[in-house]
């Protein structure tokens, strides 16, 4: 075997383990990427839930307020 088929050869061995890492990480981002997607969507929907709580907090204070300002009226 000549230098040029050895050089070929340690060349195609070193683009070929850069690919496989290449490819495993590849994976890993889209592992990684669909448990961030997952997690937005519940930190969505608990964002949704706690804006609905504010809401219903926010009118029964304003009900008390309210009711205490008629009270101090009557």
């Amino acid at each position: 075997m000549d230098d040029n088929s050895q050089t070929l050869k340690e060349q195609l061995a070193s683009l070929e383990g850069k690919l496989t890492e290449l490819i495993d990480m590849a994976d890993r981002l889209k592992v990684e990427n669909a448990s961030l997607r997952a997690r937005q969507g519940n930190l969505v929907e608990e964002r949704s839930r706690l804006i609905e709580k504010n809401d219903l907090a926010r009118a029964k204070v304003e009900a008390i307020i309210t009711r205490l300002k008629s009270l101090e009226t009557a």
